[in-house]
């Protein structure tokens, strides 16, 4: 079983315990840059980073933050999914 959850200054996903990959980002204050997406290369090709972003975007909605999606997977994800486009900056 898969989940996403903060650890420090990045998301990480997990698979049964064994860490998949991070979502990295800084917090100004103001708005949650979103800035580096990694997927272990043995476990790349699927969904993972999706399911990885989606998460992050998920608890960021929840936590009532404002993104930049510097990182490309990221904006390409939101662009792909507008349903997140409210959670970015001005």
């Amino acid at each position: 079983m898969s989940r996403v959850g903060l650890a420090g200054d990045r998301y990480e996903l997990t698979i049964d315990d064994r860490r998949a990959g991070f979502l990295s980002f800084r917090d100004d204050g103001e708005v949650v840059d979103l800035v580096h997406t990694e997927i272990d290369p043995e476990l790349r090709g699927g969904e993972l980073g999706s399911e990885l972003v989606a998460g992050a975007l998920d608890d960021l909605r929840a936590r009532g933050r404002s993104v930049r999606p510097s990182c490309s997977f990221v904006a390409a994800y939101i662009r792909r999914h507008p349903e997140y486009a409210d959670l970015v900056a001005d």
